[in-house]
Order: C-alpha cells, then sequence, then structure tokens
C-alpha cells in the first residue's frame, strides 16, 4: 500500500512541475509517515500539508518538491534551513547537498527531527534550537537558504548570510490568503527576485521558545 501511495505522489509530483529526478528519488526515499503524528499516518502520501503540533504543520509533498527544486541545488552546497519541523523538508535535502544546517525553535520538535535524522542515517546535518530568523551568522555565506515560514518581506538578515550567486526561497507575507513563494538570487550587483506563485505558510516568528 506504501508503494503505490508513494508511486501515486511521483506521478503527481511530476504532473505540478516537479520534474528533477535526483529530487523525485529523494522524496520516494523517505517513508513521510514517520515524520507524522500517528492519527495522520494514513494521509501521508496524499499531496495535503498536515499538523504535527506546536501550531507547526508538515508541507505537502509538492511544495517540498517545488521549493527544493528551486534552490538549484548540487552535491557541494553549503544549505542553511530556517523551521526544521519535523524534519522531512531537511531529510530531502540532506540527500542532495553537501551540508546543511537547519534551525527550530520548538525544542521538542527538534529532539524529534534528530531521531528521525538518527534512524535515517543522515549525518550530514547540523542541528540548532535557535531564533531562525537570525541566521546562524558562524556558518555564513551559503550558498542556499530556504524558510519554511512566512516573513513579511525578504529577511535581510538572512540575505546578508546568502553568498554571492547564492538562491534564498522565501515564502512573502503574512496573510495566509496572499503569501507568495519568492525566490531570491545574490547577485554582485544586487538582487534578483522571482515570484514563484501563490503558497501558504505559517509566520516566521522570532525568538526561541523557552
Amino acid at each position: 500500500m506504501k508503494t503505490v501511495g508513494m508511486m501515486r505522489l511521483i506521478s503527481l509530483l511530476r504532473d505540478k512541475g516537479v520534474v528533477d529526478d535526483a529530487i523525485l528519488a529523494a522524496i520516494a526515499s523517505l517513508q513521510r509517515e514517520i515524520f507524522l503524528p500517528n492519527l495522520f499516518k494514513d494521509l501521508a502520501y496524499d499531496d495535503v500539508a498536515l499538523p504535527i503540533g506546536y501550531h507547526q504543520t508538515l508541507s505537502q509533498p509538492s511544495t517540498v518538491g517545488q521549493m527544493t527544486q528551486a534552490l538549484e541545488l548540487s552535491d557541494r552546497m553549503k544549505v542553511l534551513e530556517i523551521g526544521t519541523g519535523s524534519g522531512y523538508q531537511a531529510a530531502v535535502l540532506a540527500r542532495l547537498c553537501r551540508r546543511l544546517y537547519t534551525i527550530e525553535r520548538h525544542p521538542k520538535l527538534l529532539k524529534d527531527a534528530e531521531q528521525r535524522f538518527d534512524q535515517l542515517g543522515l549525518v550530514n546535518i547540523t542541528t540548532r534550537i535557535g531564533d531562525g530568523s537570525l541566521g546562524w551568522l558562524e556558518q555564513a555565506p551559503f550558498e542556499r537558504i530556504i524558510v519554511t515560514a512566512a516573513a513579511a518581506d525578504i529577511p535581510d538578515i538572512l540575505l546578508e548570510q546568502l553568498a554571492e550567486g547564492g538562491i534564498m526561497i522565501v515564502p512573502v507575507g503574512l496573510d495566509e490568503n496572499d503569501q507568495h513563494l519568492v525566490r531570491v538570487r545574490r547577485t554582485a550587483a544586487g538582487v534578483e527576485t522571482i515570484d514563484l506563485g501563490p503558497t501558504r505558510f505559517v509566520p516566521l516568528v522570532a525568538g526561541e521558545v523557552a
């Protein structure tokens, strides 16, 4: 049943424009149900966002695929993820980049995600509890940055931690009915942005949960 569900999901992702074979292989290699509470495991291979607690969600697979594809990753890149959540997006990224740094403000969510990383044998992920809106200055610059929560605007602090030529993917807009996924490329001349279309994410919240 899981195999059938995964095959159907991969076909759906292709229909939605996720055509990079490496990304599809990374998604196909993961059992999405291990990232979900028991109540929602039966929906693991549906293309829907699902709650994981603490007012956070596991993004729908097509969103994960589209955001990952927009990053234009290579296996030599150093990547920063803002918002570890369940760890699903991180697990996809870790299969495609050299090193992933991921920040989460909810200690329990991060602890659960770390256990999943260990279970999956993902050794190229470094985690941190903290305020993701501040980035990870000690490890900057990053060739790629992905933000999995919606910011009011393109975050200047994160942009400063993006390498020249680097790409950041960030949902912009605090009204969940008027958010857009934006691809930002930092160049020698400044910043280039492309609107990738409407999306829906929980807000990017500053501060760390005690």
